[in-house]
């Protein structure tokens, strides 16, 4: 399944947002179009928000030859990210533990303590001094109590698991490793072997020893360690900021679908998938098919990234692109080469600003989701990149004649198996998905080898967290 490496740097200091971003994996895949690139949007017809109409056939012909191949449109997201961050220049931030998990380290952690501490008992048992048999002390020794006395030859002491060993101490001997007579003298059933079940002082790490390199993705297990090296806070990449407008007039919020209103199926899905991908979501505004509101919470959002559901085709209320041109934003992927979600978009609001406009469909949002914000959050996030993996298909894929297709599947053993209900505006099979399946144009046949794309919660990994 999908690897997420680190680079590590042994001689890197606290660093600011840039240098830990330049610790994190590049995508090896081709580069995009140079930045400024414009493109001209495909006219393609999707609902739900997004309020297109058929062009003409030599209009739709040549917005589809304009459009951005999905791996250069996937390329161009991260480049963008990069340059964002070299003029936000945003400070790392102190993160408590209990809020850092799915950030990325921007200094090291580095160990503020022998670990472990002291020398501590690693069994329930005795610690014992010299040749037995020992003379067992009446008191015993206990986790989280004061240094005990030491230990005489012959002498023994109760000793729980933690438990700090007294001075002098030869070994511990397990609970079921010896027995007690009646005179309080232990006897060992085993060989005593110097040394045996005790941690040594420092056994893990030494104090200022280096546990983890910028760039770490902060994991359950990267907090444990963390807390157990003596840290209240991680040194941290901050979290991407962002702001989610949903377009659409006749979406619902509450109820069944009804009088030509449908139930708005986005607002619900993008934000704990944004956070999954490391982004703290500051705000979901549904606008309607209002020009003059987008304008203004577009022009006014400060997020580092501002998304936008519907209105990305040329209908009479698709308003994303009349807006980015008021503004003077510049187009940097205009269209994509993949289905569904052609007529997905993105943006430079501001040289630390960006716009990533999805198709009103769910699913083509889905993708646009995954071809433009992911890659745009992970670097900004300084997130690992994923290593690329492929499976075989169980079954055939028809593919379009000349656009990357994203199709859902499910894992079973060493292969992938196409889901249907697979069409623009459909949810059934992403929501019982493991993957998303990149088809190359022209389709695949039974066990053709297909890139696969992971979905946060099957990952097992630290996407699973949505809070």
């Amino acid at each position: 399944m999908t690897s997420h490496g680190t680079r590590t740097d042994e001689e890197a200091d606290d660093l600011d947002v840039e240098e830990a971003l330049a610790l994190v994996k590049e995508n090896s895949g081709p580069s995009g179009p140079p930045h400024g690139h414009h493109d001209h949007a495909a006219t393609h017809a999707t609902h739900h928000g997004d309020h297109s109409h058929h062009g003409a056939p030599h209009e739709q012909a040549d917005s589809h030859h304009r459009a951005t191949p999905w791996p250069e449109a996937r390329a161009t997201a991260e480049r963008a990210a990069r340059a964002a961050v070299r003029a936000a220049r945003r400070a790392p931030l102190a993160a408590p533990l209990d809020a850092a998990l799915g950030l990325t380290l921007a200094s090291p952690l580095t160990a503020l303590t022998d670990l472990p501490s002291f020398d501590t008992s690693a069994m329930d048992g005795w610690a014992v001094a010299g040749p037995g048999p020992w003379t067992v002390r009446d008191e015993g020794v206990l986790a989280g109590h004061a240094e005990p006395a030491p230990l005489t030859d012959g002498e023994a002491v109760r000793i729980a698991t933690g438990a700090r060993v007294p001075l002098d101490t030869t070994a511990v001997l397990r609970t079921e490793h010896g027995r007690t007579d009646g005179r309080d003298r232990l006897q060992a059933t085993r060989e005593v072997v110097h040394g045996q079940d005790i941690r040594p002082r420092g056994q893990e790490c030494r104090g200022g020893d280096q546990l983890l390199p910028v760039g770490t993705l902060v994991t359950p297990a990267v907090l444990g360690l963390a807390a157990a090296a003596g840290y209240d806070s991680v040194t941290a990449v901050p979290r991407p900021r962002v702001d989610v407008l949903v377009l659409g007039d006749e979406l619902l919020t509450e109820g069944r679908p009804h009088d030509g209103l449908i139930r708005d199926a986005l607002g619900p899905m993008l934000p704990p998938w944004l956070r999954a991908l490391g982004a703290e979501v500051r705000v979901v505004r549904r606008i309607g098919d209002d020009a003059e509101v987008l304008h203004r919470a577009v022009a006014t959002s400060d997020a580092d990234l501002v998304i936008t559901t519907g209105g990305t085709a040329a209908g009479p209320v698709d308003h994303v692109h009349p807006v980015l041109s008021r503004i003077g934003a510049e187009l940097l992927v205009d269209g994509v080469k993949v289905r569904p979600g052609h007529p997905m978009l993105l943006a430079r609001l501001k040289d630390d600003q960006h716009l990533v406009g999805l198709p009103g469909n769910p699913l083509a949002a889905v993708s646009g989701l995954l071809t433009l914000a992911e890659p745009l959050l992970r670097t900004l996030a300084a997130r690992p990149a994923p290593e690329p993996y492929t499976l075989p298909l169980r079954d055939a894929v028809h593919g379009h004649p000349y656009d990357t297709r994203l199709v859902p599947v499910v894992l079973r053993g060493d292969g992938a198996v196409p889901l249907h209900y697979n069409g623009p505006a459909m949810l059934r099979g992403i929501a019982a998905a493991d993957a998303l399946a990149v088809v190359p144009p022209g389709g695949a046949r039974p066990g053709q080898e297909a890139e696969l794309l992971d979905l946060p919660w099957a990952t097992g990994g630290i996407g699973v967290c949505f809070t």
